[in-house]
């Protein structure tokens, strides 16, 4: 797995060097792009109808789930294309007034918070007011006088943070009630030091106390409380108007309360107030609001050439769903066999054996458990609610996004075909199965690789065992410069791959045929 180099090493070189930002020094450039790109897309018809037809498996699964499993209630939303297009709601927000949930009930959602936290440290980086490689102790100097494990440790710095590898210790369920925590209150644990499980950057360890460090970085940097911050810069300009930080500002009516199954009956919880750990765990949302957020997580998929107006960049949104740290206890199982998983910027990664990627995050404090889950190569995601102490509803979302992808029948984007992938197809086919030395054709590493006389003797026998050409197949392309073609032989089929240079005019630097029958 690549690691990005870490800027902490130079600051071992001299504090001085540290002092101002190395994103300020950074150059702003206006990208360019390729009139000829072309975006995956989505090939079944009448996908959008199909999904939504699907979607009522979801009433009859939450509704079984909650009751097995003893949920007070439980609100769910299935997101596709730009909108939610499914939602339900099952039990009660309130036992004691039998007030049922609505989709616009708020739930907190616990550390789904973290990829809001996430989202508006990006954000600050694109905006050049911070960098990812910045120690934080840039920004908390209180930092500066903490007890590394080692003496070789670099000083821990916002993408440790933001990727769970501060070598800072496993704190749950110790940080979910540091939740009201002051920020004088968190500034004087860092003065009173942190205990370390490892050296800064070396593996995945589940942190709340590093995101509600970064909450009050997001408050250094811009001035304002970080709750004030995603709610002006990312939640209002999605249209999230009915999320809050605060439960005391929620009216009673609006509010699922949370509680707890103990001795064979429900105990109501206390709620936390809302603090400098909020920025780990603090955010109430409805179903509703939370759609729109998961509608813009799908939306920054698969990267193109339209207007980027979000609030935050699409490419920065695609970089949150990137994996950085494998989890310690990856690979997992389930019922498709091994998957890989980790961490990514305050989310959750995993690839299983279907090649199917799948962006996560669930959220537990006591009083309440949720999860939301992407599929971004399907353009379909899910999150549910529940007012249950660490109730995560996952294993139901899980079922419901496998059954949707069966009963509808989806299937992934697929890569168009670019036009100079065409057009290298079509040259080949010029000197096939008649070799000839094109020099026009290749890269200069191509003949060096193998000489002119042993592609020709190649060609000629493997052409020789095929026999006569009866059909050449459309490209599959890997990419916009990779891809494979079939040639339909009398005898046997020939399957040709062709990998292009980086040249502004992209010649074939290597090429491979094989016979198959």
């Amino acid at each position: 797995m690549k690691l990005i180099p870490n800027f902490a090493i130079a600051c071992l070189i001299g504090f001085a060097a540290c002092q101002a930002p190395p994103s300020q020094n950074q150059e702003t450039i206006k990208i360019k792009s390729s009139p000829d790109y072309l975006p995956p897309a989505f090939a079944d018809e009448g996908r959008l109808d199909k999904i939504t037809k699907a979607s009522y498996v979801a009433d009859k699964f939450f509704k079984d789930f909650a009751e097995r499993n003893h949920y007070p209630s439980i609100a769910y939303g299935i997101i596709a294309d730009g909108r939610l297009i499914h939602s339900g709601v099952i039990g009660e927000a309130n036992r004691e007034t039998k007030q049922a949930p609505t989709t616009k009930t708020l739930y907190r959602i616990a550390s789904m918070t973290k990829s809001f936290t996430a989202m508006a440290i990006l954000k600050l980086r694109d905006e050049g007011k911070l960098d990812l490689q910045d120690p934080a102790y840039q920004y908390i100097p209180e930092l500066k006088d903490i007890t590394y494990a080692t003496a070789d440790s670099p000083p821990v710095t916002l993408q440790h943070l933001l990727t769970m590898s501060a070598g800072f210790p496993e704190d749950n369920p110790w940080g979910d009630r540091q939740l009201d925590d002051t920020n004088e209150e968190l500034i004087a644990r860092v003065k009173e030091g942190i205990s370390f499980s490892n050296a800064p950057g070396l593996s995945y360890e589940y942190s709340n106390l590093g995101f509600a460090l970064l909450g009050n970085i997001i408050n250094k940097v811009t001035g304002i409380p970080y709750q004030q911050y995603i709610t002006d810069n990312i939640l209002k300009p999605l249209g999230m108007n009915d999320s809050k930080w605060e439960y005391t500002e929620i009216p009673k009516d609006q509010i699922a309360l949370g509680y707890h199954w103990v001795n064979e009956q429900w105990q109501e919880e206390l709620i936390l107030h809302d603090g400098a750990f909020g920025a780990m765990g603090g955010l109430f949302c409805s179903i509703e609001d939370f759609g729109k957020y998961v509608a813009f997580h799908l939306s920054a998929w698969p990267p193109r050439n339209d207007p980027d107006n979000g609030p935050v960049k699409r490419s920065s949104v695609r970089e949150m769903h990137q994996v950085w740290r494998i989890n310690n206890s990856s690979p997992g199982t389930n019922q498709y066999g091994p998957y890989d998983y980790g961490y990514a910027y305050g989310l959750g990664w995993r690839r299983d054996t279907r090649g199917i990627v799948t962006i996560s995050h669930s959220g537990g404090l006591p009083g309440y458990g949720s999860e939301w889950k992407i599929l971004p190569d399907y353009g379909i995601g899910i999150v549910s609610f529940s007012n249950r102490r660490y109730g995560s509803p996952g294993v139901a979302n899980e079922h419901i996004l496998d059954t949707l992808i069966s009963m509808a029948n989806l299937k992934p984007r697929t890569l168009p075909t670019s036009k100079i992938l065409e057009k290298r197809k079509s040259d080949l086919m010029n000197i096939l199965p008649h070799w000839s030395e094109s020099p026009k054709l290749f890269a200069e590493n191509f003949y060096m690789d193998k000489p002119l006389d042993l592609r020709t003797k190649e060609v000629e026998e493997i052409f020789a065992e095929a026999g006569k050409i009866k059909s050449v197949g459309l490209v599959t392309p890997l990419n916009q410069l990779r891809g494979s073609f079939l040639i339909e032989g009398e005898k046997k089929n020939i399957e040709v791959f062709f990998t292009l240079t980086p040249e502004n005019n992209p010649l074939i630097q290597q090429l491979n045929l094989r016979l198959i029958d």
